[in-house]
């Protein structure tokens, strides 16, 4: 993999803190995402299920890992199910793990070839009252794709109809909020990669520049710095396009006099980072363009103050809410009176600042976690306020991702440019 060894105590450490979840006589099965079909024999790029990957660190296709603390037999209670590789697969698709390898990267002692996982699975099955199932249940997901995981899942209540199944994903979706500090460590790295290409793309935005140019230069930064690419589709929105919150055709000219709204983040070892931030095409900010641009900083710094511990998401967006109201009724775009006689349940300010301020942030970029837990050390938040102002085509949002610690925060973009000031300064020095 480009990005290098990761110490497999943080996998073996996410296996324990999941078992130790998990009742007596206990199976959980986890199966790793499929190879995704283009057309005619074309397939997409493999990118592996996220749960597989955090209780394995194994980054390849066509594996199962399954876990089984009160097996009989000691070497059932964890095993890695993977490809047995060939000299046919050697020479079409290139180097696939060792059982060695697949020890040293997972720390799982028992390796079997994936062959042999209908031949094991009698027996622990046997042994076994509770079977634990991975489904994605991402309170988001659209699925319409049937996956490794729930054709298992089928196939195990036809052949084996007495057992108790269960839910793995309540159990993840609390462990993997909170981020260790090996998972930290890859996420700093994702946002160091982010930071190169912003800083790449301020000496290089003019007018008459594409949108998927810029895209272009994001691209070469990522890849050039062993990022696998973007964690999501990139936002590059020039002038009113940066009012479509998901714009991602990235096929318009940047003018002079545009604001362009950037949404993107790499992705490193399969952690993402988010950032946004908004610039002037031309380098300079009208007085208007400033004055947004400010309202927006403001409200995020007040609410990366507000990302601590024993906070909850409810009280954060409110308080989030009503500071967002105080700055647009400076920007003339609410009125004082109105604000105070509006329905509470349809707050005014939602008409330019419609989504979210915040959310989970890990293996997923809108990643899993209990919506309506309280903030804990250990758990990273995205902080994105925007507003979007469509009769002026203007729209900015500005967005950084926030590590809760128990003495308060730790920015994890604190490095990358964010002041009005320093944007312009840097667009110059970049066309100089």
């Amino acid at each position: 993999m480009r990005y290098g060894s990761i110490d497999p105590q943080l996998f073996s450490e996410n296996r324990r803190r999941f078992t130790e979840q998990l009742p007596a006589a206990s199976l959980a099965i986890f199966h790793s995402n499929d190879v995704m079909p283009t057309n005619a024999d074309g397939t997409m790029p493999f990118r592996q299920n996220n749960d597989l990957f955090y209780l394995s660190g194994v980054d390849q296709e066509e594996s199962i890992l399954v876990i089984f603390p009160d097996a009989v037999l000691p070497q059932y209670r964890e095993i890695l199910f993977l490809k047995e590789t060939s000299e046919h697969i050697l020479v079409w698709e290139g180097y696939k793990l060792t059982k060695e390898q697949a020890r040293q990267q997972s720390g799982v002692r028992t390796i079997m070839w994936l062959e042999q996982f209908k031949t094991v699975l009698p027996a622990l099955m046997n042994e076994a009252e509770n079977v634990y199932l991975n489904t994605n249940e991402h309170i988001r997901a659209v699925v319409e794709v049937e996956t490794r995981d729930a054709r298992l899942g089928k196939w195990l209540r036809e052949a084996y109809p007495l057992h108790q199944y269960r839910r793995a994903a309540p159990i993840l979706h609390h462990l993997r909020a909170i981020k260790s500090e090996e998972e930290i460590r890859l996420m700093r790295r994702a946002c160091d990669i982010t930071d190169k290409a912003f800083r790449r793309l301020l000496g290089f935005v003019q007018p008459g520049v594409m949108e998927y140019e810029i895209e272009a230069e994001i691209y070469h930064e990522f890849l050039r710095n062993a990022s696998r690419g973007p964690a999501y589709g990139s936002i590059i929105a020039s002038g009113a396009n940066a009012c479509i919150l998901h714009y991602v055709s990235n096929d318009r000219e940047c003018r002079d006099g545009d604001v362009l709204l950037l949404d993107f983040g790499a992705e490193f070892a399969n952690y993402a980072a988010d950032l946004s931030r908004s610039i002037p095409v031309n380098g300079q900010f009208t007085k208007r363009q400033r004055a947004v641009y400010e309202a927006v900083l403001r409200v995020m710094k007040f609410a990366t103050s507000q990302l601590v511990a024993g906070n909850n998401i409810e009280d954060y967006h409110a308080a989030v809410g009503r500071t967002m109201e105080q700055e647009l009724i400076k920007l003339d775009l609410l009125n004082e009176s109105d604000v105070r006689n509006q329905d509470p349940a349809a707050p005014l300010y939602k008409k330019y600042f419609m989504h979210g301020t915040s959310h989970y942030l890990g293996l997923d970029v809108h990643d899993v976690g209990a919506k309506y837990r309280v903030f804990e050390p250990g758990m990273v938040y995205t902080c994105e306020p925007g507003i979007y102002i469509r009769e002026e085509g203007l729209g900015i949002r500005l967005e950084n991702d926030i590590l809760i610690t128990k003495t308060g925060n730790d920015d994890l973009m604190k490095h990358i440019p964010l002041e009005a000031d320093d944007i312009e300064r840097l667009m110059r020095q970049g066309r100089n």
